[in-house]
């Protein structure tokens, strides 16, 4: 009996060990982020002084006359984050049910892990890869085609050369296919067997099965993993800044260089000329910080709602 009941004092205080220091690492985590927010604050309270809110939509930055305005940067990243989910959105889904619903087990196992791999390649060999492949393809091929059928639209026109905020967009899509993908997968995978049994004995095609019993039942979820793509996306960093072109001119085309948030401060931290200068990268980044933190937590609130109904 007493042996008994010291192996249950011995468990609970295992038990209460564990539970501490899975407490203390959730705290940690949080007062990582509380004082990051306060460092990028502080940092960049000499531009928040100086520029207040009209910081957000202001359109010049001269470090020399010490001017700084975010709204290209908030622009461009914005613009490459959309058009990203634009494309990567429904070859995500494309790949998430063909591998999940369509293709052989085995097949489908090995495709998922290559499209799992892309998330494991450095962002600077997607950065290569877009300057010395993707932005000569966009400049000669994708850009007459684009200007021959859409020209008409404020979006693909003026000049191209190859980088840009469509290079920047083409390669973001690539990146956030896997986080998008698997999300979905694991969505579909939550979708009881009977249920899709059941509609294909009541005589629905495979195709009306897959609408009817995955994709419909499914949707706030997809719509949770394509926010946790846009939160990739928001902050990708040095890919963008290898074909984005660097500009800092507001630019309604696509096919014109542009410059994001991350991408600023990548290239001009180093060089800041002068504490202004330093305060308003510090002054971007808090903004986005915020961004992304918003973004993320509207995702993990779409999972939230989702979840209870699968």
């Amino acid at each position: 009996m007493s042996i008994n009941l010291f192996r249950r004092h011995v468990e609970f205080r295992q038990d209460q060990i564990v539970l501490l220091g899975m407490r203390v690492l959730a705290i940690a985590i949080i007062m990582l982020i509380v004082s990051l927010a306060i460092l990028l604050f502080k940092l960049s309270l000499p531009a928040i002084s100086k520029f207040g809110i009209g910081f957000i939509w202001g359109q010049v930055w001269n470090p020399i006359s010490e001017e700084f305005g975010a709204l290209p940067f908030i622009l461009g990243t914005l613009t490459t984050s959309f058009v990203a989910l634009l494309i990567a959105t429904p070859l995500s889904i494309s790949v998430a049910l063909f591998i999940s619903e369509i293709c052989p087990k085995k097949i489908g196992h090995i495709i998922g892990i290559f499209v799992e791999m892309i998330a494991a390649v450095p962002s600077i060999v997607f950065g290569l890869w877009g300057i010395f492949s993707l932005a000569p393809w966009i400049q000669n091929s994708a850009t007459p085609f684009l200007k021959s059928t859409l020209g008409f639209l404020p979006l693909f026109q003026g000049p191209s050369y190859g980088i840009g905020v469509l290079a920047a967009s083409l390669i973001l899509a690539i990146m956030i296919i896997p986080t998008i993908s698997s999300f979905c997968r694991e969505v579909f995978r939550t979708i009881p067997l009977q249920t899709k049994e059941a509609a294909l004995a009541l005589g629905a095609t495979r195709f009306e099965m897959i609408k009817i019993t995955i994709l419909r039942p499914s949707f706030s979820g997809m719509i949770g993993g394509v926010v946790l793509g846009l939160g990739r996306a928001l902050g990708e960093t040095m890919a963008v800044a290898m074909v984005i072109g660097n500009s800092h001119r507001l630019a309604i085309s696509i096919l014109a260089p542009g410059s994001t948030m991350a991408s600023v401060i990548a290239n001009e931290y180093a060089e800041a000329s002068n504490a202004m200068h330093m305060a308003s990268l510090g002054y971007i980044a808090l903004l986005l910080l915020v961004v992304t933190l918003m973004v993320n937590g509207l995702a993990r609130f779409i999972i939230w709602k989702w979840s209870p109904k699968i």
